[in-house]
């Protein structure tokens, strides 16, 4: 595979996609206004869109998850076994000793100077040869294809947590599920800004329709908010 990223990453860490700005950023949900109590499922929670909505979104994180164990270890195997495609490259003049991990990086170092050209071709002919010995154990354990299976299924859990987010819970225990997407997402999501200010309001809005048409006349904190607050809310103040 000559496009391998294998030789960029050192360490075996999940490759999930942590997206942000996604569209659910631009979502507002009405949390003012009493529901009507047909809305609340009293102990009929599976009929509950937001329930329903859970489930899928759990059956897609157990399989991610899944599919991330199982290329890190296909990763670290191959690392064991091959170790990440490299050479080195010793500078003229100063002795110095360069890994090279990346085709780029020679072309970068040597470029077209004719006093680099054997250090060049040597260089990019050993490490085309880890390269192959790579590829060959990687096609033989399956390790590139675990990987695109967890990208794949990663990004349709992602999609999940925007049609849970999106949806209106109907009972208590769809609101608990939205929350337990929340806290499961906030562990992989690190590099996300927007979330989970979008899942947290969508889920508030939830309690609080379900709650007045519980309890009509009661005060309802966070029922005057009309727009989630941005991760920059305070910034500058």
């Amino acid at each position: 595979m000559a496009d391998s990223d294998h030789s960029t990453s050192l360490s075996f860490v999940t490759r999930r996609r942590l997206l942000a700005g996604t569209t659910m950023a631009a979502l507002v949900w009405p949390c003012q206004g009493k529901a009507q109590s047909a809305e609340i499922l009293a102990g009929d929670s599976s009929a509950d869109p937001a329930l329903l909505a859970w489930q899928e979104w759990k059956t897609a994180a157990l399989k991610t998850e899944a599919l991330c164990h199982k290329q890190q270890r296909l990763e670290t195997k191959l690392v064991r076994e091959i170790g990440f495609p490299q050479t080195t490259l010793q500078l003229p003049g100063s002795g110095e000793t360069l890994a090279i991990f990346e085709p780029d990086t020679i072309e970068d170092i040597c470029g077209s100077d004719p006093n680099m050209a054997s250090l060049r071709a040597k260089a990019e002919a050993e490490l085309a040869v880890h390269q192959a010995r790579w590829d060959v154990v990687d096609t033989q354990i399956g390790y590139s294809a675990t990987k695109q299976a967890e990208e794949e299924a990663g990004e349709q859990e992602r999609i999940l947590v925007e049609a849970l987010t999106a949806t209106s819970a109907t009972s208590l225990a769809g609101i608990a599920g939205k929350l337990d997407m929340i806290l499961h997402e906030g562990a992989v999501r690190i590099d996300d800004t927007e979330f989970p200010q979008p899942q947290i309001r969508s889920a508030l809005c939830d309690l609080i329709r379900i709650a007045q048409a519980m309890e009509p006349n009661a005060a309802m904190p966070g029922s005057e908010r009309e727009a989630f607050f941005p991760g920059s809310h305070r910034e500058g103040c």
